[in-house]
Order: structure tokens, then sequence, then C-alpha cells
């Protein structure tokens, strides 16, 4: 990679941290290029030399989003290596929850659709498919086979953690339930690992 392009990838991602700043303090209907630009010293104009477009940043920040979620899918991969149904699923809701709930912007814009018309590019979304088609194989490999499982379950503690933005925000109303929503989602979707586990918590060894 010459100079030129290193400068140039650099600026892009100064622009991108940057924009993420703006939407955490205005929101991501928020983001206005002139306060964009002034916030890395360029004029609004001089922007588009780097991103095509307003969405095209906000596609440059979903990606962002995305390989930082996927970074947590594999750490948790690593921390549950060996481990049965139950604490891998538990461990991924706090670990998707926390995600979720320690950065309110992201979330809106990885899990919802706040932007109108945006839709993430060909490469972007690509790694969203890797990080839900990660959640399917882990599920498979622990043998569930029911094929709605993958979107009760993501569909649950998306849930979750909506409620906790929007209606306890810095709290724990939603967080603390979390233990007993994940318990109720693998009754429906793996009856004999629940089965198994219900037993073993009645008749601790």
């Amino acid at each position: 990679m010459g100079r030129r392009e290193a400068r140039r990838r650099e600026t892009r991602a100064e622009i991108v941290a940057a924009a993420w700043d703006v939407v955490r303090e205005n929101g991501l209907g928020g983001l206005a290029m002139r306060e964009l630009g002034d916030r890395v010293g360029m004029k609004a104009q001089s922007l588009y030399s780097y991103f095509a477009s307003k969405h095209e940043i906000y596609d440059a920040m979903f990606l962002e989003g995305y390989l930082a979620f996927e970074a947590e899918v594999r750490a948790l991969e690593e921390e549950t290596a060996g481990a049965d149904l139950r604490e891998v699923a538990h461990g991924a809701a706090r670990r998707f929850f926390r995600f979720c709930t320690s950065d309110p912007a992201r979330y809106q814009l990885l899990f919802q659709r706040p932007i109108p018309e945006f839709e993430p590019s060909e490469e972007s979304y690509a790694v969203a498919v890797r990080v839900y088609d990660a959640l399917v194989g882990r599920l498979t490999a622990n043998g569930v086979t029911d094929p709605d499982a993958a979107d009760l379950w993501t569909a649950t503690i998306t849930g979750f953690a909506d409620q906790q933005l929007s209606n306890d925000p810095g709290g724990d109303r939603w967080e603390r339930l979390l233990e007993r929503a994940v318990d109720m989602v693998l009754r429906e979707i793996a009856p004999d690992e629940s089965e198994t586990t219900d037993r073993a918590r009645r008749n601790p060894s």
C-alpha cells in the first residue's frame, strides 16, 4: 500500500470515528456533514472526496460495528469451548445484551432501521450474515435442530436490550431478567437440554 492510499484510509477512519462521536451526542439522524467536517478539520464538501454520500458513512459505521460484534462472538467461542448449551446460551446473552446497551447508537444502527432509505452494502451486510450463520452453527453443534431457533433467540435477547434502552437506560430492570428469559427460550428450542438442567438443579450431586 502506497503512502497516499494509507493516508486516505487513515482519513476515512478519522471521519468514521468522528461520525460515531456525532451520533452518540445527537442521535443517528443528527449526523450533519457540516458538523462532521468541523470535527475532522475540513469543509463539509471535502468529505465527499472520501465518502460518496452520507449513507456511505453510515455503511462504514455499520461495517465497523458488526466487525466489533463479530469479535465479541469469537471471544465467546473461545471462552465457552467445550461448555454445554445452557452455559453457552447464558454467556452469549450477557455478552450480546451488554454490547447493545453499552452503545445505544451502535445498537440502533446495527439492529434497527432508524435511517430512512439506508441499506448496508453487500460487503458490510456479509459480516452480519456471517455472525448470524455462526449463531446457527453453534446452536446446531449443540444439538438444536429447530429451524426457528435462531430467530426466537435473536428476537428475545434483542427485545430485552431494546426494553432496557427504551424504558430503563442505565438501570437493570431487564438485565436482571435475562437469565430467566434465556431458560425460557431454551425450554422451547431445546427441551431435552432444559429437562436435564432442571433435573440437575432439583437433584444437585
